[in-house]
């Protein structure tokens, strides 16, 4: 089997903050330019920040 020279695995204590900002950032990227209110029916707060987002990234929502 042929191995690249000076590899070595990674140490899960490095790869524990990417496990959790790829899951979230996605979420957000969702909640942003997908979601249209569907999630974010707890406040008008919410809805507004996540509104105002979409036409910051320029994703169309209406």
């Amino acid at each position: 089997m042929n191995e690249l020279a000076g590899s070595r695995p990674i140490p899960l204590s490095r790869l524990r903050p990417w496990l959790l900002a790829v899951p979230v950032s996605l979420l957000l990227a969702y909640l942003v330019t997908f979601d249209q209110g569907a999630v974010s029916q707890m406040g008008s707060y919410l809805h507004e920040l996540m509104h105002d987002g979409r036409h910051l990234l320029g994703v169309p929502c209406h």
